[in-house]
């Protein structure tokens, strides 16, 4: 077994043993989905995603979706996992059934690294949501969801589902994300990890015998620059040396990725657009987004403009502040965990 999946498997057990006490343990499954096919018109006979859920199917079913270069394991941090799904909180899963699969790409979901290398699909956001609509509804017989919601490309996908399968949810909650074009410095900056990676010598068209040095340092360049907040940075990192060290410490980190799983994961982003169909979303539609998110910068007035197209829907701004991460803000949940309980509260069930 690669150190990286070693690794992988202690850090998964240490989450779920440092979070067992705040809410119930989460169940891990395996769905294959059969003769997928892609939306390049390629196809694969089986496409497995994996999952977790936690609560009793009896319960009101949520689905949960992570972030780019994550997994289900980042929606049960103590930020944000352990926030809202302990008794009493928003997502109480004594009440709810949590459904966080791995997106397609992600984790221990089917992705280029299992062996097909840059043989595997070219899957875009589109892929991903169909994968998870199957899974919900093929397997675990899933018809009709109380809330969606999503972080960063979570949150992406969370648009694409109120739109493409408007009927089957109560509740879309896109965190950090716009509902337009994949664009401006977001997708400049993705292109940059992207080209990075296919540039390095060590890249080899995707056959390399040995990681890619650029992956990392591309990624850590990309996380610095779109994520963190500048008030956030302004504490962290308030001199020279505390910014060298804070530097140093995320290139000396170890960084378990496949460098053609990185590629794949930036990449997918390459034509997300749902502009086009947000008056087919019947959900009531929260979007949350703060204020300091470099990836999404309110000044430009796109999820202003745009969320006039949403029937029932509505913005929550986070102020920027000296306790908000930028782009990361939305990974904890105490900043808006109040409206989202007053929302499930009251929006109305379809």
């Amino acid at each position: 077994m690669r150190f990286a999946n070693i690794l992988s498997l202690a850090l998964a057990a240490l989450t779920l043993n440092a979070f067992a006490a705040d809410f119930p343990a989460p169940k891990e499954g395996i769905y294959v989905a059969r003769d997928f096919k892609f939306s390049t018109g390629e196809t694969l006979p089986e496409v497995k995603l994996a999952y977790r859920t936690i609560g009793e199917p009896t319960g009101e079913p949520v689905l949960v979706l992570h972030g780019t270069a994550g997994s289900s394991a980042n929606m049960l941090t103590p930020a944000w996992g352990g926030e809202l799904f302990g008794a009493g909180a928003p997502l109480d899963a004594t009440k709810y059934y949590l459904i966080i699969p791995d997106a397609m790409g992600h984790g221990k979901s089917s992705k280029p690294s299992d062996g097909l290398r840059t043989k595997f699909p070219k899957y875009n956001y589109d892929d991903m949501v169909v994968a998870q609509h199957r899974l919900l509804t093929e397997h675990l017989k899933v018809k009709h969801l109380r809330l969606v919601i999503g972080n960063s490309m979570g949150g992406m996908e969370t648009w694409i589902w109120a739109q493409k399968y408007p009927d089957m949810m109560d509740v879309a909650v896109p965190m950090a994300s716009l509902p337009s074009e994949m664009a401006s410095r977001n997708w400049m900056m993705r292109r940059l990890i992207i080209d990075s990676i296919r540039n390095d010598p060590e890249w080899m068209d995707g056959n390399y015998t040995k990681q890619p040095k650029s992956a990392q340092f591309a990624s850590v360049f990309f996380g610095i620059a779109t994520n963190g907040g500048d008030l956030g940075y302004a504490k962290t990192a308030a001199t020279r040396e505390k910014a060298d060290a804070l530097l140093d410490a995320r290139l000396k980190a170890p960084f378990p990725a496949d460098a053609n799983d990185v590629l794949y994961q930036w990449d997918s982003s390459r034509d997300f657009n749902p502009s086009a169909g947000l008056e087919k979303i019947k959900a009531t539609l929260l979007a949350i987004n703060a204020a300091d998110d470099e990836r999404n910068p309110p000044i430009v007035g796109t999820l202003d403009r745009e969320i006039k197209r949403v029937k029932n829907g509505r913005v929550l701004l986070i102020p920027a502040s000296n306790e908000t991460t930028g782009h990361g803000t939305t990974g904890n949940a105490r900043f808006y965990k109040k409206e989202l309980a007053e929302l499930l509260q009251s929006a109305p069930r379809m």
